[in-house]
């Protein structure tokens, strides 16, 4: 087999492997078009042969969309602030002042992450409930997020500053700049992208977190999207266009900001964000 043959065979297994990956994607997204009794229909149709538009504004409107993802953005914006602010510091210095009992810490941490959301909760849940921060729910979930999500922030962004030559800082701080100047005038603009990407990473997961809005905001008012599309599930549910129209609106706004920021990303993942 030539080069060129196996270039060919290696790209169509690639184009299948994708359409397979991506499939479900876009049943989700025909499945919003497609009316109550054509969702059932056998065999399965692969476009709607009427259109209903409709359905995203049903939805938008009878499900109060647009407060459940402000809800799901308050508490990924805060989460990503929170971790960012401390974790940024953390993961610098852990990067330059390293030895063997710091990566055996950051393993044993960083094994914690294994721990489920639905193990951890009972805990926190007490705690909060102690501590009086269930009077602020949003708020307490954004703690419980940060402290979940922080260690994996840490060991991804502090690779990124492993990444960035030491030997610039030592020459920042010769020509009279502080240990802070050379970290905000040198460092951080190095290692933007892959602190981008980790805010990124971090950013998804709070964003589409379910167990702890579940089980600390009861308010329906202050829930995120992730559990308003739990409220549709039931012993009877068929509305599934309504609810494929949901996760649309629920999932597009994410899909936007990878396709936006995408060769951001792919800087931050060459650069060391992931290694």
């Amino acid at each position: 087999m030539n080069g060129t043959t196996r270039d060919r065979l290696m790209l169509a297994i690639a184009i299948v492997m994708a359409a397979i990956y991506l499939f479900p994607l876009y049943w989700m997204y025909v499945t919003t078009l497609k009316s109550g009794s054509e969702v059932f229909a056998t065999p399965p149709s692969f476009w709607p042969a009427s259109p209903q538009w409709s359905t995203y504004a049903f939805v938008w409107e009878s499900r109060n969309m647009g407060r459940y993802l402000w809800n799901s953005l308050v508490i990924a914006f805060g989460s990503v602030a929170l971790i960012s602010v401390l974790g940024v510091g953390c993961a610098y210095v852990l990067a330059r002042y390293r030895n063997a009992w710091v990566d055996v810490g950051l393993f044993l941490i960083l094994m914690l992450q294994v721990l489920p959301a639905s193990l951890m909760i009972t805990p926190i849940f007490v705690g909060f409930s102690q501590l009086g921060m269930l009077e602020y729910p949003r708020l307490a979930v954004i703690i419980a997020i940060a402290a979940k999500s922080m260690p994996f922030f840490v060991v991804l962004v502090r690779a990124t500053f492993m990444s960035v030559p030491q030997e610039l800082e030592e020459a920042a701080l010769v020509d009279g700049n502080s240990r802070i100047g050379a970290f905000f005038s040198i460092v951080l603009p190095l290692a933007r992208n892959g602190i981008l990407v980790s805010a990124l990473l971090i950013f998804m997961q709070a964003f589409g977190e379910f167990v702890y809005s579940k089980s600390i905001i009861q308010a329906a008012e202050l829930q995120p999207a992730s559990v308003g599309l739990n409220s549709f599930m039931g012993p009877n549910t068929n509305e599934w266009n309504n609810i494929m129209a949901y996760a649309t609106m629920y999932v597009t706004p994410i899909l936007a900001i990878f396709v936006l920021l995408q060769r951001r990303i792919v800087s931050g993942l060459t650069s060391g964000a992931l290694k």
